[in-house]
């Protein structure tokens, strides 16, 4: 077992080492269309309306990044892939960039030849029930079934948790929220885990949501964010300042609604870099000096992406939390842009 996982782990490092050298931004342009991998269908985040429109908070960075290096926010393949099957997917070639639910972690960084180019979303791991089960709290969960998708950190995080509290799960193996829902719903276990944002969104679907209760536990760290490879340093600065541009754009007032207005030249000189009035950042990216005002308006600033599609004015209603601005007691900090 073991010598399979370090092969398998090889393999993949050895992708992506290959791939990245073909030189990411360039093969974007000459093709027209960006690839984006995200998951196969959680809602809020990334999942295709009723016309087969891929919409959500993860969606939007890829549109954002197609903004910036193509002119076109909807010059995007979407493929859905799972747990399994993402990081082979973005090794390979297959994707340009992965923009779904992943955490940054130290092996997928450093041993899997990964580069995480900031975070989108900070979250944590969470536990929801049936109201009927009568839990109050993730402690009382000795010996419940537990629906857990396979290949994630949750898979790892539920073991530590129960191991620290001396109790023990059956757990559920599932691939795919759509495939945990269904599980869940059908009674085929007593426990669905995974990010607290994904419950949140997986419940917004329950025909009687009010039914289902997320435990107050939190038993993790996710940090949640795009990647791309190792080694492609180019097409990595390109995915990391359009996510930049759009968490630094909500700070200094950038708006959907007034960017053309500000990009004619304002009293601040961060705003003016950040649009191209000023200076020569686009030219750096080797992209013009509207990349960024692209980027904004492809769906807003992180504000009104985070608003649009899963605020607590949607169902998914997520309150802003840690992923506030730093300026408002959250985490969310964007590097300068000088």
């Amino acid at each position: 077992m073991k010598k399979s996982v370090i092969l398998g782990v090889a393999t993949i490092a050895g992708l992506a080492a290959g791939a990245a050298a073909a030189g990411t931004v360039d093969d974007v342009k000459a093709r027209g269309k960006l690839n984006c991998g995200v998951a196969t269908g959680v809602p809020g985040f990334a999942s295709p309306d009723a016309n087969g429109v891929w919409q959500g908070f993860d969606v939007a960075v890829c549109r954002a990044v197609a903004a910036a290096v193509l002119d076109d926010p909807m010059a995007v393949e979407f493929i859905p892939t799972t747990g399994k099957t993402r990081f082979t997917a973005l090794a390979s070639g297959e994707i340009d960039m992965l923009a779904r639910n992943t955490t940054w972690t130290f092996s997928r960084d450093v041993d899997l030849k990964f580069e995480f180019v900031g975070i989108n979303y900070y979250d944590g791991q969470g536990f929801m029930v049936p109201k009927a089960l009568g839990v109050s709290s993730a402690k009382e969960l000795d010996g419940a079934t537990v629906c857990i998708q396979t290949g994630t950190t949750t898979e790892l995080n539920l073991a530590d948790f129960f191991r620290i509290n001396n109790m023990s799960y059956e757990p559920v193996p599932i691939e795919t929220n759509a495939e945990a829902q269904q599980q869940y719903l059908a009674g085929a276990c007593d426990v669905y885990t995974t990010d607290a944002s994904g419950l949140a969104a997986t419940r917004a679907t329950f025909e009687n949501a009010g039914d289902h209760v997320i435990l107050p536990e939190i038993i993790s760290k996710e940090p949640l964010g795009p990647l791309v490879r190792h080694g492609d340093h180019e097409w990595g600065d390109v995915v990391r300042w359009t996510l930049n541009s759009l968490i630094a754009a909500e700070e200094l007032g950038v708006t959907s609604a007034n960017i053309d207005e500000m990009a004619a030249g304002t009293d601040n000189p961060e705003v003016n870099r950040l649009l191209g009035s000023e200076g020569t950042l686009g030219e750096m990216l080797g992209l013009d000096a509207t990349w960024a005002q692209r980027a904004i308006k492809a769906g807003g600033n992180y504000g009104e992406v985070f608003a649009k599609n899963i605020g607590e004015e949607t169902p998914i209603g997520l309150a802003r939390g840690l992923n506030a601005q730093w300026t408002d007691g959250g985490l969310l900090y964007a590097p300068p842009f000088r």
